[in-house]
């Protein structure tokens, strides 16, 4: 059996033995390991297409079907596949860009193939693949979390070495500060990702072409980063605790926002062409004359580009060079995807191997909040109190979340080891 196991699924990586070893005493055959594996995978598929759909349901999934042995890797598997639709998504669509708005038409059907409907037609054919991989290869598969067989509902087989659920509470204190920290870690990557491009253009009078240009490159640069940071969890999970990772990746990006915030005596250039009445807050008319005179002309047909005046902090607030900025982008691009893979692993396992989907879905709608919220917060703080603001107050944050995490730190335990069932892992 051990040559049709995938090597990085046979890997122990939480501790030395092997899933499926009598050493610890998992009943399982060979066809109920296959068709296990082979489900869990249809469900890195089916995230690799959706990227964002039926987040709750796949993660819930795999937490039921997968050991604490198995989970940490297959949570990071999971989170690389998301990874990667996001960044063969804007690959697509500019692949497709160059069959060109015409493109091609089948009058039988009347339909239209060109730039724009090619990737809805390639989305609804995947879809459907999808659709039919699930309905006819996914099967339910429950272990408890020494990798042993709960009772499922749609597969069967002769062995009756079935254990049932164990019984036990629910930290619902760990279930709570989890639920908190994964809000913040979504809240503060949303709001970077929402602050990348109007930052851009304000600090280095980028136009809103080269804004977009640049910051998706940057943003797909931060994807491939993202994918080797999952496959390297997996083999740093084997040395330190999930803990011990998220409490890192929370350092790891208040460094990255602390590198973000403005210094110097540089300041970005000023975007003037938008003025109007002649009303500049808190400037004299030497100053606006002076900043003039140093301001290159501007091509008129890209229109005004530069730190828009209405903006009053623009006229004080040193620029972020460019340096910093893709110092900040790299950290943050390493400590986001660590924190999102251990939050998610550490919940599952606090839950145990009862079904996880209502908690799941708690902690999907916590995200879903910081999604909405981030952007919000970041969009009106930023253009009334500029980037210094912003960003101190995001380090505000992160440094509270570090201090939540560790006043739970010793509660964010498996739910087999919280009731003596397994040994903690050193962390």
């Amino acid at each position: 059996m051990a040559n049709l196991r995938v090597e990085a699924e046979q890997e122990p990586l939480l501790g030395h033995s092997i899933p499926g070893s009598r050493e610890w005493d998992i009943i399982e055959t060979e066809e109920h390991y296959k068709s296990r594996w082979r489900s869990i995978r249809i469900l890195y598929l089916t995230m690799f297409l959706s990227s964002v759909g039926n987040v709750a349901v796949i993660r819930s999934y795999i937490a039921g079907a997968t050991s604490l042995q198995e989970r940490t890797g297959s949570m990071a598997n999971t989170s690389a596949c998301q990874a990667l639709g996001f960044i063969l998504g804007p690959v697509f669509q500019t692949c497709f860009a160059l069959i060109g708005e015409k493109g091609v038409t089948w009058d039988t059907i009347k339909l239209q193939i060109n730039m724009y409907t090619a990737p809805v037609l390639l989305g609804a054919f995947l879809g459907i693949l999808n659709i039919i991989l699930i309905l006819t290869v996914l099967r339910e598969h429950r272990v408890d979390d020494s990798g042993r067989q709960c009772k499922n509902i749609n597969f069967e087989e002769a062995s009756t070495d079935e254990v049932q659920v164990p019984q036990g509470n629910i930290d619902q204190v760990a279930v709570v500060a989890t639920n908190v920290l994964f809000f913040v870690i979504l809240f503060i990557f949303a709001l970077f990702e929402t602050i990348v491009t109007p930052l851009t253009m304000d600090m280095y009078a980028w136009t809103r072409e080269q804004a977009v240009l640049y910051d998706g490159i940057i943003l797909a640069a931060l994807g491939v980063e993202a994918v080797i940071i999952f496959m390297g969890i997996k083999l740093l999970s084997k040395k330190v605790g999930e803990r011990a990772i998220l409490l890192g990746g929370l350092i790891v990006v208040w460094v990255g926002f602390f590198i973000l915030l403005p210094w110097g005596h540089q300041f970005p250039k000023i975007q003037w062409e938008d003025l109007h009445n002649n009303s500049i807050p808190n400037t004299t008319f030497g100053e606006i004359i002076i900043t003039l005179w140093k301001i290159p002309r501007e091509d008129h047909n890209e229109g005004p580009t530069g730190c828009p005046v209405e903006q009053a902090w623009c006229l004080y607030t040193p620029m972020i060079h460019l340096a910093q900025f893709l110092t900040s982008a790299v950290l943050i691009g390493i400590g986001y995807p660590s924190c999102n893979v251990m939050s998610y692993t550490l919940y599952s396992k606090i839950l145990g191997p009862k079904p996880q989907g209502v908690y799941m879905g708690w902690l999907t709608a916590s995200g879903s909040a910081a999604r909405i919220l981030g952007p919000i917060f970041i969009s009106q703080v930023y253009t009334a109190w500029g980037p210094r603001w912003a960003f101190s107050l995001v380090c505000g944050m992160v440094v509270l979340t570090i201090t939540l995490l560790g006043v739970v730190y010793r509660r964010l335990l498996a739910f087999s080891v919280r009731h003596g069932r397994i040994q903690e892992e050193p962390s």
